[in-house]
């Protein structure tokens, strides 16, 4: 069945404008979509700021790359939402956060997240112990290359599970991210794959059938790796299709591949 849905797509590279957001609207649209999921990360907005310590001490590179993100306040997200709401879009526009995930931060993301009745929450792991596992001008010096992948691995898939029995979030962004310089993980993934199944529909989480690693890091996969889409399918875990478009031109982008 062709996907209906991205579920997650960012205003990270542009204005927190209708405009901008139309342009993401218009790109939907004309590729068939009915539902358009916007968000942005929360690394954009200073009342954030706080939880990143972790990222900004273990690299002055990770400094410098955060320091440049924090443009705005999360208010200034709000009125955009509630200006969107009085816009008429050709399909359905909801709007939601992606938050950084990591144990340490439960309590002050459970504050935080409060300030906006948020039509969806993405728990997303984008560091391991404060070192970024993406970043093509670093993260494969100051983690790839110093930390066995089969740690880095289990580390990620910890923390996503933590995250999904947080109670915060209604989805989980790029489940199997981890796998996107195709490093060995050392042992059978299959254990991790179960382990989030079953937590995800025992909290009522949805997985991101996120198609971001197969256009920017050329994975193999277009979504989940496929023994991770069959034991979705299996358990009965609610997925949803995601392109992670951080530009309008990505919105949907490699949905026919899945």
């Amino acid at each position: 069945m062709k996907p209906d849905t991205d579920g997650h797509v960012h205003l990270e590279n542009g204005p927190l404008s209708v405009d901008y957001v139309r342009e993401f609207v218009n790109a939907a649209a004309q590729k068939g979509l009915k539902h358009l999921q916007i968000l942005d990360h929360t690394h954009r907005f200073y009342e954030f700021a706080p939880m990143y310590e972790d990222v900004i001490q273990a690299d002055p590179r990770q400094k410098a790359w955060f320091e440049k993100k924090q443009i705005n306040s999360i208010q200034d997200y709000i009125q955009l939402i509630e200006a969107c709401r009085k816009e008429e879009f050709p399909i359905e526009v909801t709007f939601g956060l992606e938050v950084c995930w990591a144990d340490f931060r439960r309590e002050f993301l459970a504050e935080q997240l409060a300030v906006y009745p948020w039509d969806f929450l993405v728990g997303s792991v984008h560091s391991i112990q404060g070192r970024l596992y993406d970043m093509d001008g670093w993260s494969r010096e100051i983690l790839w290359e110093k930390e066995p992948a089969e740690w880095i691995y289990r580390q990620y898939y910890d923390q996503v599970a933590s995250a999904m029995e947080s109670g915060l979030f209604t989805q989980i962004g790029h489940p199997d991210v981890i796998k996107m310089y195709q490093y060995d993980p050392g042992y059978d993934l299959q254990e991790e794959y179960d382990r989030l199944c079953e937590l995800a529909r025992k909290h009522h989480i949805l997985l991101e059938e996120n198609t971001g690693a197969s256009y920017r890091y050329n994975h193999p996969d277009a979504g989940l790796a496929p023994a991770f889409r069959e034991t979705a399918a299996r358990l009965g875990t609610g997925t949803i299709t995601a392109s992670d478009a951080h530009y309008p031109k990505h919105v949907g982008m490699n949905f026919d591949l899945l």
